[in-house]
């Protein structure tokens, strides 16, 4: 960058020294622990402040997908690993298509594993990598950038502009350090981290508490919830699912391990049908029906029928 002007980060939060943990390599280890405690305890107000926001990205974000559309949560070093994190356990958590939620990390699949810190200054590779994967209006568009400033985000959100797809921003500064102009605009500010800029700290665990949040209750408006049980899962994919579908079925429908297993195979292994099946003393293709004909809701299913 040898003869380019250098924009200062420095008037970002983000990027302040902590006078809170100023002496922090002089303290006794017990102390030390107790400061980094003390400061993840701050997030707590800043989360609730940002609550508003977060709803409306889980209803800009649910409408979307209900429509057929897809979430791209776009981000660059701990930021974009928590989108990439987000994404990847939706499937086994809501047995929803992988497609359906994807996280884009600059740098591409490696920079996972292994820092690829030039890569967040490139504003054209997500609007590249959006192309790719065929944007349409339908989906939406997640960046997350700690400090509200990064290029390869910031080229995501303005590509998703244009195409017409819904956008969302999270950033752990005030909007008036980092202006954006996301359909929402979610501000979780995190103030100077324990470790000066080292936003995997405060900021990381901000972010990966909005981003449980947002993935969670969009999952629950798509109908992947009934109560507070995940009961749209596949038991077949390993003993714990199996076991934790086995349970559901007991303690909702009042059955015995070996009937709740065979009730459950009835099923396919499908929780969702199992339980309508036994409420409703329906079978198994009649309660699919019913299940598709309420979007996918149990709740709604098991309504009386008019």
């Amino acid at each position: 960058m040898s003869g380019e002007a250098l924009p200062s980060r420095a008037h970002l939060t983000t990027e302040a020294a902590n006078p809170r943990t100023a002496e922090l390599d002089r303290l006794p280890l017990a102390e030390a622990l107790a400061r980094l405690q003390e400061e993840d305890a701050r997030l707590v107000a800043a989360l609730a402040e940002a609550r508003p926001a977060i709803v409306a990205a889980v209803e800009l974000v649910a409408e979307r997908l209900a429509r057929g559309g897809r979430l791209f949560y776009v981000g660059a070093g701990t930021s974009g690993r928590l989108g990439v994190l987000d994404a990847v356990e939706c499937p086994p958590t809501f047995q929803s298509d992988p497609a359906q939620v994807q996280g884009l990390l600059a740098g591409g699949p490696g920079a996972m594993f292994r820092s690829s810190e030039g890569a967040e200054d490139d504003a054209e590779e997500a609007p590249r990598e959006l192309a790719r994967l065929e944007l349409v209006e339908r989906d939406v568009v997640f960046g997350i950038s700690a400090g509200g400033t990064t290029p390869y985000v910031q080229g995501a959100l303005a590509y998703a502009d244009e195409v017409g797809a819904g956008t969302v921003f999270l950033a752990c500064v005030p909007f008036e350090q980092a202006p954006d102009a996301a359909q929402v605009s979610i501000r979780v500010p995190t103030g100077p981290e324990v470790l000066q800029g080292s936003t995997r700290l405060k900021a990381g665990t901000a972010t990966k508490q909005v981003l449980n949040s947002v993935s969670t209750l969009v999952m629950l408006r798509l109908g992947k919830v009934w109560r507070n049980r995940m009961v749209d899962v596949d038991t077949s994919g390993n003993v714990k699912l199996l076991d934790r579908g086995l349970r559901l079925l007991e303690e909702c429908c009042g059955l015995e391990r070996e009937a709740a297993r065979e009730l459950l195979e009835a099923a396919g292994g499908q929780v969702k049908t199992a339980v309508l099946m036994q409420a409703a003393g329906l079978g198994r293709e009649e309660a699919t029906r019913r299940l598709e004909a309420c979007g996918g809701h149990l709740g709604r299913a098991l309504e009386p029928r008019q």
